[in-house]
Protein backbone atom coordinates (compact mmCIF):
# COMPACT_ATOMS: atom_id res chain seq x y z
CA UNK A 1 0.00 0.00 0.00
CA UNK A 2 1.27 3.09 -1.00
CA UNK A 3 1.64 6.54 1.89
CA UNK A 4 -1.03 8.06 -0.04
CA UNK A 5 -3.61 5.38 0.29
CA UNK A 6 -2.28 4.63 3.97
CA UNK A 7 -3.28 8.31 4.51
CA UNK A 8 -6.57 7.97 3.33
CA UNK A 9 -6.92 4.88 5.15
CA UNK A 10 -5.74 6.85 8.90
CA UNK A 11 -7.93 9.82 7.94
CA UNK A 12 -10.97 7.23 7.45
CA UNK A 13 -10.24 5.33 10.96
CA UNK A 14 -10.28 8.85 12.65
CA UNK A 15 -13.13 10.11 11.08
CA UNK A 16 -14.65 6.98 12.26
CA UNK A 17 -13.60 7.05 15.84
CA UNK A 18 -14.78 10.89 15.95
CA UNK A 19 -18.42 9.94 14.03
CA UNK A 20 -18.39 6.95 16.90
CA UNK A 21 -17.52 9.61 19.79
CA UNK A 22 -19.96 11.82 18.59
CA UNK A 23 -22.62 9.44 18.16
CA UNK A 24 -22.44 7.80 21.97
CA UNK A 25 -22.18 11.27 22.80
CA UNK A 26 -25.69 12.25 21.14
CA UNK A 27 -27.78 9.26 22.53
CA UNK A 28 -26.74 10.15 26.07
CA UNK A 29 -27.51 13.74 25.58
CA UNK A 30 -30.78 13.72 24.07
CA UNK A 31 -30.11 14.62 20.05
CA UNK A 32 -32.15 13.97 18.03
CA UNK A 33 -32.01 11.56 14.62
CA UNK A 34 -31.40 14.67 12.49
CA UNK A 35 -29.31 16.24 14.47
CA UNK A 36 -26.45 13.20 14.37
CA UNK A 37 -26.35 12.42 10.47
CA UNK A 38 -23.03 14.66 9.98
CA UNK A 39 -20.06 14.37 12.46
CA UNK A 40 -18.07 17.34 14.23
CA UNK A 41 -16.21 19.29 11.49
CA UNK A 42 -12.67 19.40 12.92
CA UNK A 43 -11.51 23.57 13.25
CA UNK A 44 -8.45 23.33 11.15
CA UNK A 45 -6.75 24.67 14.23
CA UNK A 46 -6.50 21.43 15.44
CA UNK A 47 -5.00 19.58 12.39
CA UNK A 48 -1.67 19.35 12.15
CA UNK A 49 0.53 20.29 9.24
CA UNK A 50 2.57 17.07 7.33
CA UNK A 51 5.37 17.88 4.55
CA UNK A 52 6.88 15.20 3.34
CA UNK A 53 10.08 13.92 0.95
CA UNK A 54 9.37 9.70 0.03
CA UNK A 55 11.96 8.76 -2.67
CA UNK A 56 9.90 5.91 -3.36
CA UNK A 57 6.74 7.53 -4.12
CA UNK A 58 8.60 10.41 -6.04
CA UNK A 59 7.06 13.03 -3.05
CA UNK A 60 9.71 16.04 -2.86
CA UNK A 61 8.99 18.58 0.11
CA UNK A 62 4.77 18.29 -0.58
CA UNK A 63 1.84 19.61 1.64
CA UNK A 64 0.11 16.54 2.40
CA UNK A 65 -3.41 16.35 4.18
CA UNK A 66 -3.83 17.73 7.38
CA UNK A 67 -3.85 15.51 10.00
CA UNK A 68 -6.71 15.84 12.98
CA UNK A 69 -5.21 16.36 16.46
CA UNK A 70 -7.03 13.31 19.20
CA UNK A 71 -7.29 11.74 22.30
CA UNK A 72 -7.63 7.68 21.30
CA UNK A 73 -4.88 5.96 22.70
CA UNK A 74 -3.48 3.31 20.53
CA UNK A 75 -0.99 0.22 20.29
CA UNK A 76 1.08 2.21 17.74
CA UNK A 77 4.81 3.19 19.36
CA UNK A 78 4.56 7.17 20.10
CA UNK A 79 7.05 9.79 19.57
CA UNK A 80 6.76 12.01 22.72
CA UNK A 81 7.55 16.07 22.80
CA UNK A 82 7.97 17.70 25.80
CA UNK A 83 8.06 21.55 25.05
CA UNK A 84 8.62 22.21 28.50
CA UNK A 85 12.03 21.15 27.92
CA UNK A 86 14.00 23.22 26.12
CA UNK A 87 17.60 22.99 24.63
CA UNK A 88 19.77 25.40 22.69
CA UNK A 89 18.41 28.30 20.39
CA UNK A 90 18.32 27.66 16.84
CA UNK A 91 20.47 30.73 14.52
CA UNK A 92 19.13 28.91 11.29
CA UNK A 93 19.58 26.54 8.33
CA UNK A 94 21.00 27.62 5.11
CA UNK A 95 24.37 27.26 2.54
CA UNK A 96 27.17 28.07 1.44
CA UNK A 97 26.78 31.21 -0.93
CA UNK A 98 30.35 30.23 -2.94
CA UNK A 99 31.83 32.72 -5.36
CA UNK A 100 30.91 30.09 -8.18
CA UNK A 101 26.71 30.21 -6.52
CA UNK A 102 27.05 34.11 -6.90
CA UNK A 103 28.55 33.62 -10.29
CA UNK A 104 25.95 31.97 -11.81
CA UNK A 105 22.98 33.35 -9.68
CA UNK A 106 23.96 36.40 -10.85
CA UNK A 107 24.30 35.40 -14.70
CA UNK A 108 20.59 34.41 -14.73
CA UNK A 109 18.24 36.92 -16.01
CA UNK A 110 16.49 39.15 -14.10
CA UNK A 111 12.71 38.07 -13.58
CA UNK A 112 14.33 34.28 -13.06
CA UNK A 113 16.68 35.05 -10.18
CA UNK A 114 14.25 37.01 -8.49
CA UNK A 115 12.22 33.99 -8.92
CA UNK A 116 14.92 31.56 -7.58
CA UNK A 117 16.12 34.32 -4.84
CA UNK A 118 12.63 34.50 -3.59
CA UNK A 119 11.82 30.76 -3.58
CA UNK A 120 15.21 29.98 -1.91
CA UNK A 121 14.77 33.39 0.99
CA UNK A 122 11.43 34.54 1.91
CA UNK A 123 9.71 33.50 4.32
CA UNK A 124 6.61 32.27 3.13
CA UNK A 125 4.55 31.48 0.52
CA UNK A 126 5.94 27.77 -1.32
CA UNK A 127 9.75 29.44 -0.34
CA UNK A 128 11.53 27.22 2.00
CA UNK A 129 12.72 30.19 3.99
CA UNK A 130 16.84 29.58 3.77
CA UNK A 131 17.80 31.82 7.15
CA UNK A 132 21.82 31.60 7.15
CA UNK A 133 24.43 32.00 4.80
CA UNK A 134 28.07 30.58 4.61
CA UNK A 135 30.62 32.91 3.00
CA UNK A 136 34.49 32.70 1.69
CA UNK A 137 36.55 35.03 2.86
CA UNK A 138 38.31 35.94 0.17
CA UNK A 139 38.67 32.57 -2.61
CA UNK A 140 36.91 29.10 -1.70
CA UNK A 141 38.01 26.66 -3.90
CA UNK A 142 34.41 27.38 -5.32
CA UNK A 143 35.50 30.19 -7.04
CA UNK A 144 36.35 31.10 -10.79
CA UNK A 145 39.84 31.98 -9.29
CA UNK A 146 42.29 32.20 -6.81
CA UNK A 147 42.47 35.64 -4.85
CA UNK A 148 42.46 37.47 -1.68
CA UNK A 149 41.79 40.86 -0.91
CA UNK A 150 45.24 41.98 -0.35
CA UNK A 151 47.23 40.44 -3.25
CA UNK A 152 50.20 41.72 -3.88
CA UNK A 153 53.70 41.62 -5.90
CA UNK A 154 56.15 38.80 -4.65
CA UNK A 155 58.38 40.21 -2.15
CA UNK A 156 55.69 42.87 -0.92
CA UNK A 157 53.83 43.87 2.22
CA UNK A 158 50.83 45.44 2.83
CA UNK A 159 50.56 45.40 6.95
CA UNK A 160 48.50 48.44 7.17
CA UNK A 161 46.15 46.70 4.46
CA UNK A 162 46.20 50.09 2.37
CA UNK A 163 45.53 47.98 -0.40
CA UNK A 164 42.69 45.95 0.62
CA UNK A 165 39.90 45.37 -1.92
CA UNK A 166 36.32 43.68 -2.79
CA UNK A 167 36.68 44.19 -5.86
CA UNK A 168 36.03 40.71 -6.54
CA UNK A 169 33.18 40.30 -4.22
CA UNK A 170 31.57 43.36 -5.93
CA UNK A 171 31.81 41.57 -9.24
CA UNK A 172 29.04 39.03 -8.36
CA UNK A 173 28.91 37.94 -4.51
CA UNK A 174 27.98 41.19 -3.20
CA UNK A 175 24.82 41.92 -5.51
CA UNK A 176 23.53 38.73 -4.94
CA UNK A 177 23.89 39.12 -1.10
CA UNK A 178 21.75 42.63 -1.70
CA UNK A 179 19.41 40.89 -3.43
CA UNK A 180 18.94 38.30 -0.82
CA UNK A 181 18.64 41.23 2.29
CA UNK A 182 16.35 42.37 0.64
CA UNK A 183 13.96 39.49 0.50
CA UNK A 184 15.44 38.69 3.94
CA UNK A 185 16.88 41.85 6.04
CA UNK A 186 17.44 39.52 9.03
CA UNK A 187 19.80 36.50 7.30
CA UNK A 188 22.53 35.38 8.93
CA UNK A 189 25.82 35.35 7.72
CA UNK A 190 29.23 33.34 8.70
CA UNK A 191 32.22 34.70 6.57
CA UNK A 192 35.07 31.41 6.56
CA UNK A 193 38.77 32.12 5.21
CA UNK A 194 40.23 29.45 3.05
CA UNK A 195 43.69 31.35 3.11
CA UNK A 196 45.31 34.65 4.13
CA UNK A 197 47.20 36.78 1.54
CA UNK A 198 49.99 34.60 0.45
CA UNK A 199 52.75 36.78 1.49
CA UNK A 200 51.46 36.21 5.14
CA UNK A 201 52.22 32.10 4.87
CA UNK A 202 55.04 30.49 5.19
CA UNK A 203 55.83 28.63 1.53
CA UNK A 204 54.21 31.59 -0.46
CA UNK A 205 51.86 29.82 -2.28
CA UNK A 206 47.74 29.79 -1.98
CA UNK A 207 47.93 25.85 -0.87
CA UNK A 208 49.06 24.94 2.31
CA UNK A 209 51.78 26.83 4.75
CA UNK A 210 50.79 28.17 7.63
CA UNK A 211 50.52 32.36 8.62
CA UNK A 212 53.71 33.68 9.68
CA UNK A 213 53.76 34.93 13.37
CA UNK A 214 54.70 38.20 12.52
CA UNK A 215 52.30 38.77 10.16
CA UNK A 216 49.58 37.92 13.30
CA UNK A 217 48.43 41.20 13.34
CA UNK A 218 48.28 42.33 10.14
CA UNK A 219 45.76 38.93 9.35
CA UNK A 220 43.71 40.24 12.43
CA UNK A 221 43.11 43.97 10.60
CA UNK A 222 42.44 41.64 7.58
CA UNK A 223 39.53 40.59 8.97
CA UNK A 224 38.46 43.71 10.65
CA UNK A 225 38.53 45.73 7.13
CA UNK A 226 36.39 42.40 5.85
CA UNK A 227 33.56 42.91 8.13
CA UNK A 228 33.50 47.08 8.25
CA UNK A 229 33.84 47.05 4.09
CA UNK A 230 30.86 44.91 4.11
CA UNK A 231 29.29 46.92 6.61
CA UNK A 232 29.27 49.92 4.07
CA UNK A 233 27.93 48.20 1.61
CA UNK A 234 24.85 46.61 3.85
CA UNK A 235 25.77 42.94 4.50
CA UNK A 236 26.52 42.63 8.32
CA UNK A 237 28.62 39.40 9.38
CA UNK A 238 27.29 38.21 11.78
CA UNK A 239 30.26 35.27 12.58
CA UNK A 240 33.86 34.55 11.56
CA UNK A 241 35.79 31.65 11.86
CA UNK A 242 39.53 31.67 12.05
CA UNK A 243 40.07 29.31 9.23
CA UNK A 244 37.87 26.73 6.71
CA UNK A 245 39.53 23.20 7.55
CA UNK A 246 42.67 23.95 9.13
CA UNK A 247 43.96 20.55 9.55
CA UNK A 248 43.39 20.41 5.62
CA UNK A 249 46.41 22.01 3.51
CA UNK A 250 46.14 20.09 0.53
CA UNK A 251 42.87 22.13 -0.94
CA UNK A 252 43.25 25.13 -3.50
CA UNK A 253 43.05 28.09 -1.43
CA UNK A 254 43.77 26.07 1.90
CA UNK A 255 46.55 27.03 5.00
CA UNK A 256 47.69 25.17 7.66
CA UNK A 257 47.15 25.93 11.32
CA UNK A 258 47.51 23.98 14.31
CA UNK A 259 45.42 24.63 18.00
CA UNK A 260 47.67 25.98 19.75
CA UNK A 261 48.47 28.48 17.17
CA UNK A 262 44.58 29.44 16.62
CA UNK A 263 44.59 30.03 20.30
CA UNK A 264 47.73 32.41 20.26
CA UNK A 265 46.10 34.28 17.20
CA UNK A 266 42.43 35.16 19.05
CA UNK A 267 43.82 35.54 22.66
CA UNK A 268 46.91 37.91 21.48
CA UNK A 269 45.68 39.27 18.65
CA UNK A 270 42.45 39.25 16.89
CA UNK A 271 40.54 39.20 19.99
CA UNK A 272 42.30 42.07 21.24
CA UNK A 273 41.92 43.96 17.86
CA UNK A 274 37.82 43.51 17.84
CA UNK A 275 37.55 45.09 21.08
CA UNK A 276 39.61 47.14 20.68
CA UNK A 277 37.90 48.13 17.25
CA UNK A 278 34.69 48.26 18.46
CA UNK A 279 33.80 45.00 16.19
CA UNK A 280 30.36 42.85 17.89
CA UNK A 281 31.17 40.13 15.20
CA UNK A 282 31.12 36.62 16.37
CA UNK A 283 34.45 34.24 16.71
CA UNK A 284 34.25 30.94 15.64
CA UNK A 285 37.02 28.53 16.17
CA UNK A 286 38.21 25.22 14.13
CA UNK A 287 35.19 24.45 11.33
CA UNK A 288 36.81 21.14 10.38
CA UNK A 289 35.33 17.40 11.48
CA UNK A 290 33.67 16.49 14.45
CA UNK A 291 37.15 13.87 14.71
CA UNK A 292 39.46 16.30 16.27
CA UNK A 293 36.89 17.80 18.97
CA UNK A 294 40.24 18.39 20.76
CA UNK A 295 41.18 20.94 18.65
CA UNK A 296 38.32 23.41 19.87
CA UNK A 297 38.81 21.96 23.44
CA UNK A 298 42.56 22.92 23.62
CA UNK A 299 41.33 26.39 22.52
CA UNK A 300 38.63 26.68 24.87
CA UNK A 301 40.82 25.11 27.85
CA UNK A 302 43.05 28.43 27.34
CA UNK A 303 41.46 30.89 29.49
CA UNK A 304 42.75 33.66 27.70
CA UNK A 305 41.64 32.88 24.78
CA UNK A 306 38.27 31.43 25.33
CA UNK A 307 37.11 35.16 26.77
CA UNK A 308 37.09 36.08 22.80
CA UNK A 309 35.47 33.03 21.37
CA UNK A 310 31.44 32.41 21.27
CA UNK A 311 31.60 28.46 19.92
CA UNK A 312 32.92 25.69 17.29
CA UNK A 313 31.91 25.24 14.29
CA UNK A 314 32.13 21.64 12.63
CA UNK A 315 31.85 19.30 9.56
CA UNK A 316 31.78 16.05 9.17
CA UNK A 317 33.76 14.15 7.05
CA UNK A 318 35.53 12.27 9.48
CA UNK A 319 33.99 11.41 13.02
CA UNK A 320 30.81 11.02 14.31
CA UNK A 321 28.31 14.14 15.03
CA UNK A 322 27.44 12.45 18.60
CA UNK A 323 31.14 13.58 19.63
CA UNK A 324 30.21 17.17 19.73
CA UNK A 325 27.94 16.54 22.83
CA UNK A 326 31.30 15.83 24.85
CA UNK A 327 32.62 19.65 23.92
CA UNK A 328 29.15 20.96 25.05
CA UNK A 329 29.46 18.90 27.97
CA UNK A 330 32.74 20.48 29.04
CA UNK A 331 32.43 24.18 27.92
CA UNK A 332 28.68 23.94 28.11
CA UNK A 333 28.66 28.25 27.93
CA UNK A 334 30.22 28.30 24.33
CA UNK A 335 28.11 27.29 21.23
CA UNK A 336 28.19 24.81 19.02
CA UNK A 337 27.79 25.43 15.12
CA UNK A 338 27.43 23.53 11.58
CA UNK A 339 29.04 24.61 9.05
CA UNK A 340 29.93 22.69 6.32
CA UNK A 341 28.78 19.30 4.22
CA UNK A 342 28.56 18.48 0.55
CA UNK A 343 26.87 15.71 -1.39
CA UNK A 344 28.65 14.20 -4.42
CA UNK A 345 27.69 14.98 -7.56
CA UNK A 346 25.73 11.17 -8.72
CA UNK A 347 24.19 10.48 -4.98
CA UNK A 348 20.65 9.27 -5.00
CA UNK A 349 18.12 11.32 -3.77
CA UNK A 350 17.19 8.53 -1.50
CA UNK A 351 20.87 7.86 0.16
CA UNK A 352 21.79 11.84 0.35
CA UNK A 353 18.50 12.74 1.70
CA UNK A 354 18.49 9.85 4.55
CA UNK A 355 22.34 10.50 5.65
CA UNK A 356 22.22 13.93 5.52
CA UNK A 357 18.83 14.28 7.52
CA UNK A 358 19.39 11.85 10.21
CA UNK A 359 23.35 13.03 10.59
CA UNK A 360 22.89 16.98 10.18
CA UNK A 361 19.22 18.07 9.98
CA UNK A 362 18.63 15.69 13.48
CA UNK A 363 22.09 14.63 14.44
CA UNK A 364 23.70 18.14 14.85
CA UNK A 365 20.68 19.66 16.37
CA UNK A 366 20.68 17.01 19.25
CA UNK A 367 24.04 17.39 19.41
CA UNK A 368 23.58 20.92 20.01
CA UNK A 369 24.53 22.46 17.00
CA UNK A 370 22.43 26.36 16.26
CA UNK A 371 22.65 25.88 12.52
CA UNK A 372 23.26 23.75 9.33
CA UNK A 373 24.53 24.96 6.15
CA UNK A 374 24.96 22.32 3.55
CA UNK A 375 27.77 22.97 1.02
CA UNK A 376 27.25 24.56 -1.70
CA UNK A 377 24.14 26.59 -2.99
CA UNK A 378 24.45 26.40 -6.69
CA UNK A 379 26.86 25.32 -9.40
CA UNK A 380 26.07 24.37 -13.16
CA UNK A 381 25.96 21.30 -14.82
CA UNK A 382 29.42 20.12 -14.65
CA UNK A 383 30.38 21.42 -11.05
CA UNK A 384 31.75 24.31 -12.11
CA UNK A 385 33.22 26.64 -11.16
CA UNK A 386 36.23 25.10 -9.11
CA UNK A 387 39.64 26.33 -8.70
CA UNK A 388 42.55 24.40 -10.08
CA UNK A 389 42.47 21.27 -7.95
CA UNK A 390 39.19 22.55 -5.79
CA UNK A 391 36.83 20.40 -5.25
CA UNK A 392 34.87 19.44 -9.25
CA UNK A 393 32.36 16.57 -7.69
CA UNK A 394 30.60 19.09 -5.49
CA UNK A 395 26.92 18.92 -6.47
CA UNK A 396 24.80 22.12 -5.50
CA UNK A 397 21.11 22.53 -3.72
CA UNK A 398 20.43 23.93 -7.10
CA UNK A 399 21.85 23.08 -10.60
CA UNK A 400 21.88 26.46 -12.93
CA UNK A 401 22.04 26.11 -16.65
CA UNK A 402 20.73 29.57 -17.49
CA UNK A 403 17.77 30.32 -16.62
CA UNK A 404 16.98 26.59 -15.76
CA UNK A 405 17.01 25.38 -11.96
CA UNK A 406 17.14 21.76 -11.38
CA UNK A 407 16.79 21.35 -7.11
CA UNK A 408 19.09 18.74 -5.68
CA UNK A 409 19.06 16.37 -2.24
CA UNK A 410 20.83 19.73 -0.09
CA UNK A 411 17.40 21.08 -1.30
CA UNK A 412 15.14 19.28 0.04
CA UNK A 413 17.41 18.50 3.18
CA UNK A 414 17.60 21.93 4.13
CA UNK A 415 13.78 23.13 3.16
CA UNK A 416 12.71 20.57 5.66
CA UNK A 417 14.14 22.58 8.66
CA UNK A 418 14.48 26.03 7.72
CA UNK A 419 10.61 27.04 6.56
CA UNK A 420 9.26 25.93 9.81
CA UNK A 421 12.33 26.20 12.39
CA UNK A 422 12.91 29.74 12.40
CA UNK A 423 15.72 31.88 13.85
CA UNK A 424 14.95 31.96 17.50
CA UNK A 425 12.89 28.56 17.81
CA UNK A 426 14.70 26.42 20.57
CA UNK A 427 14.95 22.39 20.37
CA UNK A 428 12.68 20.54 22.97
CA UNK A 429 12.59 17.37 24.31
CA UNK A 430 11.52 14.63 21.96
CA UNK A 431 11.69 10.24 22.81
CA UNK A 432 13.71 8.22 20.28
CA UNK A 433 11.73 5.14 19.23
CA UNK A 434 13.05 2.31 17.32
CA UNK A 435 13.55 3.19 13.45
CA UNK A 436 12.37 7.23 14.06
CA UNK A 437 14.72 9.51 14.33
CA UNK A 438 13.66 12.78 15.13
CA UNK A 439 13.93 15.66 16.88
CA UNK A 440 11.87 18.67 17.66
CA UNK A 441 11.02 22.40 18.25
CA UNK A 442 9.01 25.25 19.83
CA UNK A 443 8.96 28.25 17.09
CA UNK A 444 9.04 31.61 18.43
CA UNK A 445 5.17 31.93 17.43
CA UNK A 446 4.44 29.10 19.66
CA UNK A 447 3.74 26.15 17.08
CA UNK A 448 5.98 22.67 17.36
CA UNK A 449 7.54 21.42 14.40
CA UNK A 450 9.09 17.46 14.55
CA UNK A 451 11.17 16.33 11.99
CA UNK A 452 11.05 12.19 11.54
CA UNK A 453 13.26 10.17 9.75
CA UNK A 454 12.02 6.09 8.68
CA UNK A 455 15.51 4.82 9.31
CA UNK A 456 14.21 1.45 8.76
CA UNK A 457 13.81 -1.20 5.84
CA UNK A 458 9.92 -1.16 6.49
CA UNK A 459 6.24 0.89 6.66
CA UNK A 460 6.35 2.09 10.12
CA UNK A 461 3.27 3.51 11.90
CA UNK A 462 3.53 6.04 14.56
CA UNK A 463 2.43 8.35 17.09
CA UNK A 464 3.37 11.87 17.77
CA UNK A 465 2.42 12.62 21.30
CA UNK A 466 2.15 16.11 22.93
CA UNK A 467 0.87 16.00 26.59
CA UNK A 468 -3.11 14.03 26.57
CA UNK A 469 -2.76 14.72 22.57
CA UNK A 470 -1.62 12.78 19.47
CA UNK A 471 -1.36 12.72 16.10
CA UNK A 472 -1.08 9.11 14.37
CA UNK A 473 1.12 9.14 10.82
CA UNK A 474 2.95 6.55 8.55
CA UNK A 475 6.49 6.59 7.00
CA UNK A 476 8.00 4.86 4.53
CA UNK A 477 11.47 3.56 4.84
CA UNK A 478 13.97 6.81 4.24
CA UNK A 479 10.97 8.93 4.08
CA UNK A 480 11.25 12.29 5.89
CA UNK A 481 8.20 14.17 7.01
CA UNK A 482 8.02 17.65 8.37
CA UNK A 483 5.17 18.03 11.02
CA UNK A 484 4.17 21.37 12.07
CA UNK A 485 1.65 21.49 15.37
Amino acid sequence: MSVTSKKKTQHTIFRLIMIFTFLNSALYSGCTKEEINDPPVVPESEKVQLWLTDPVEEIYFAEQVKIPVGKTENELESIVVNPDVKYQEIDGFGFALTGGSAYHIFNMSTSERNKLLNELFDTGGNSIGTSYLRVSIGASDLDLKVFSYCDLPSGETDINMEHFTLEQDRKYLIPVLKEILAINPDIKILGSPWSAPVWMKTNGSSIGGSLKPEYYDAYAKYFIKYIQEMKSDGITIDAVTIQNEPLHPGNNPSMYMEAVDQAEFIKYNLGPAFRDAGISTKIIIYDHNADRVDYPMTILNDTEARQFVDGSAFHLYGGSINDLTALHDAHPDKNLYFTEQWVGAGTELSDALKWHVWNLIIGATRNWCKNVIEWNLAADENQDPHTPGGCDICLGAVTISGDLVTRNPAYYIIAHASKFVRPGSRRIHSSLPDNLTNVAFETPDGKVVIIVLNTGEDDVEFNIQIGTELISSVLSPGAVGTYVW
